[in-house]
């Protein structure tokens, strides 16, 4: 059976060499160079063939493609290349490499239609003016035969490493057993219908309580499914990164007792957090381990592979071994990892690495999210972008010579859009066409001055760049699914400055694409009800399954009391001080030990935690502050032990909400005193409308405020009860709990008692 590689593969495989180079960035949108294709497409003449397929075989090998364009005519195979700015300084080597690719398509092409000789051409189209610049030469189809040849030559080794390798992985994962004796409860259940969803390629849905070993309940099953699936990766998506370190331990259980398993595991994490050198350039000419990257990687990489597991530190230590950067190293790793653990950006954003890689590889992929309530507002997050008028303000007097007019120009279409601001937050209906014209302009001059001055940039226009691209491509997809808005500042009594907000609202116009093209994919979590609207949200196929997996946790063991007589709403804030200081002092006093007491926010938490401390001044009390660092975070939960006793006043929603983990006496009780819905304010409300809109009158305060503050409350709740032998107390502390639709909402293995202060 031959390997199967694309042609831009295979080029990126044996062409590259020299320096990694990132001066030429950034490239142009994946929309940008659509339409620089069509447009250079739509200027050539009537026979021209567009988006030509190809493929060929060399011993071995099955290499296949799409060339960009061909001219019967004229006999004139194209490549086109768009990119922003001036063409010379477009690299040497990536040059090379888009000869290469036109080479290969030219030899597929004369196999073809038995060719003796081709012109070939790699056609480079700015974005930006719509320049072509041909370059092109008539090559003879044997010297393209044997162009050909060699590269295949030059990849075949590693093919048949690589086809050796996934049929020992293979046979390891159709052996593969559960590292313990046996499942927990629940966890049969949520693994039988992981299996089931990869087996028929389907998108699931799972609601599962902590403490049944989610992370091990959808891994092994998924992992079991690969050799019969014929999948080529497995992606674990997390929010966080105590979601990758479960995913690994679970994996690292799969691989005792035996070290050297034929399954290659890569964690992969953020380029910030991997850099050596952050005061330098990604360039040969600023850092070391930029300077002859490709050619160095070829011995990287086949070390890094050989030793299969390869969490963060072992990557940083192969790549300095071989003095190769360690990020752009986990990169190239992710196209040979079978199982990559990472965040979820790097399937699910913009520019996603994986996703790019699944749709250039075309392989068959299996994804698992987890903690997968956590996507609506990451997504939302990746696709939504804002601009500070300040920061502009700034930059149009610091900026160099070069760049300062096309920012005062975008100044000047932003004193437009303030001039007709009527209120201090307003919606518009559109994004302002001139404005982003004038941003898109000075993206362009600020790209010609990073490529030409790539060292010493302020940081102030560095991150006015990025934004700004980022706006610039978000605008180019506006549409129902986000909100154009401008806030005006009032930061004294003379400014005046306002905040450009292109503010996403529903993902799934951007995350639909992502789950079609996997195989199967299985989000979880302890907080996924309702279904619709997280498939409404994340658009996820109408078929997709849910299921609540059965809870190892039994009644008994957590008392959930509602306070009926109690209410949380901003209005009644001051008198329930005084009932909420004593529904928890009667509790600590009647049970000793370490509870948790969340508020809807800081200011609300204070009152409350004055008012407290004022009664019981004998009761031990911590809290969570603004502004924690996570060594602070740390040491706050380091106070809760088996022998403290305490009660610690915290956010709902914020760091110890979710993901925190004390089994036992660590925590034997929560006090929630709020439903943790969103603030009523004006981008709530045109959310609300806006999902009435999409989604019928029915589902527009639900999606906007309900159901996001319940999950927030679930989670809060979830602390408390980790393990089957835990016990503990949970106070829903106020009265709308008890509506019979919040009550729906509650997991199903809770049993609510009613309680009056």
């Amino acid at each position: 059976m031959n390997y199967r590689i694309a042609v831009r593969a295979l080029c990126e495989f044996t062409a590259k060499v020299g320096d990694l180079d990132l001066r030429f960035t950034p490239s142009p949108t994946a929309q940008e160079g659509m339409a620089g294709h069509q447009t250079v497409v739509s200027r050539r003449g009537e026979g021209y063939i567009a988006e030509l397929p190809l493929s060929g075989v060399y011993p071995g090998l099955q290499v296949t493609g799409r060339a960009d364009g061909y001219d019967p005519e004229q006999q004139r195979l194209e490549e086109i290349k768009t990119h922003r700015g001036d063409i010379s300084r477009i690299p040497t080597n990536h040059r090379q490499l888009h000869w290469a690719q036109v080479k290969i398509y030219g030899w597929l092409l004369c196999q073809q239609l038995e060719l003796t000789e081709l012109e070939l051409a790699v056609i480079y189209f700015d974005v930006m003016s719509h320049a072509e610049h041909a370059f092109s030469e008539r090559v003879q189809a044997s010297e393209l035969q044997a162009f050909f040849a060699q590269q295949c030559q030059q990849f075949l080794r590693w093919a048949e490493r690589e086809q050796a390798h996934r049929h020992e992985r293979d046979i390891y994962l159709e052996n593969l057993q559960f590292p313990y004796p046996s499942f927990r409860h629940g966890q049969r259940q949520l693994a039988e219908a992981v299996y089931r969803s990869a087996r028929d390629g389907h998108t699931l849905m799972v609601q599962a309580t902590t403490g049944i070993g989610k992370t091990l309940g959808t891994l092994f099953p998924q992992l079991k499914s690969i050799p019969g699936q014929h999948l080529d990766r497995l992606f674990f998506l997390t929010a966080k990164t105590p979601g990758r370190r479960l995913a690994l331990d679970a994996l690292q259980s799969l691989r005792e007792p035996a070290e050297c398993i034929p399954l290659r595991v890569l964690e992969h994490v953020a380029r910030d957090k991997s850099c050596e050198h952050p005061d330098k350039s990604c360039h040969g000419q600023s850092c070391p381990l930029a300077k002859g990257f490709y050619d160095r990687l070829p011995a990287a990489r086949l070390a890094a592979l050989a030793q299969a597991w390869l969490p963060q530190v072992h990557v940083r230590r192969i790549a300095l071994e071989h003095q190769v950067c360690p990020y752009y190293l986990s990169q190239e790793l992710c196209r040979w990892a079978d199982v990559v653990v990472c965040d979820y950006n790097y399937y699910f954003d913009m520019n996603a690495l994986l996703y790019g890689l699944t749709l250039l590889n075309e392989w068959r992929i299996a994804v698992l999210v987890d903690e997968a309530h956590n996507l609506v507002d990451r997504a939302r997050s990746m696709y939504s972008a804002e601009l500070q008028q300040t920061q502009l303000h700034q930059l149009s007097h610091s900026a160099p010579g070069s760049i300062r007019s096309a920012l005062q120009r975008v100044g000047r279409h932003w004193e437009q859009l303030n001039r007709v601001q009527q209120q201090d937050y307003q919606i518009y209906p559109a994004v302002p066409d001139l404005f982003v014209a004038a941003l898109q302009k000075a993206v362009t001059a600020i790209t010609d001055h990073l490529s030409e001055q790539p060292d010493g940039h302020q940081r102030e226009l560095l991150e006015f760049y990025l934004d700004a691209m980022l706006f610039c491509r978000l605008s180019e997809a506006y549409g129902p699914h986000s909100l154009f808005d401008i806030t005006r500042q009032h930061d004294n009594a003379l400014s005046l400055d306002t905040t450009l907000c292109l503010r996403n609202v529903v993902p799934a116009p951007f995350l639909g694409s992502r789950f079609a093209d996997a195989h199967t994919t299985t989000l979880f979590s302890a907080t996924l009800r309702p279904a619709n609207y997280y498939r409404d949200l994340l658009g996820l196929p109408e078929e997709a399954q849910w299921l609540d997996v059965a809870s190892p946790f039994a009644a008994e063991q957590l008392q959930v009391r509602i306070v009926r007589n109690l209410s949380t709403r901003y209005q009644h804030r001051d008198s329930s001080l005084a009932p909420i200081t004593r529904i928890m002092a009667e509790q600590y006093r009647r049970e000793p030990g370490n509870y948790l007491a969340f508020f809807s926010s800081y200011a609300y938490l204070e009152q409350v935690r004055q008012h407290f401390m004022a009664m019981h001044p004998a009761i031990p009390v911590s809290v969570q502050t603004r502004s924690m660092n996570e060594s602070q975070r740390q040491a706050f939960l380091d106070n809760f032990t088996l022998h403290s006793e305490g009660i610690g006043f915290v956010v709902l929603g914020g760091a110890f909400g979710e993901g925190i983990d004390l089994p036992g006496k660590r925590l034997i009780g929560a006090f929630i005193a709020t439903l943790g819905l969103p603030q009523v304010n004006e981008v709530n409300e045109e959310i609300k409308d806006r999902m009435q809109q999409m989604f019928g009158t029915d589902h527009g305060y639900d999606y906007a405020y309900l159901y996001p503050g319940m999950q927030k409350v679930i989670q809060a709740a979830g602390r408390v009860i980790r393990t089957t032998a835990d016990r503990g107390v949970v106070y829903l502390m106020d009265d709308r709990f008890a509506q019979s639709k919040l009550k729906d909402l509650l997991p199903a293995w809770w049993h609510v008692e009613p309680y009056r202060v």
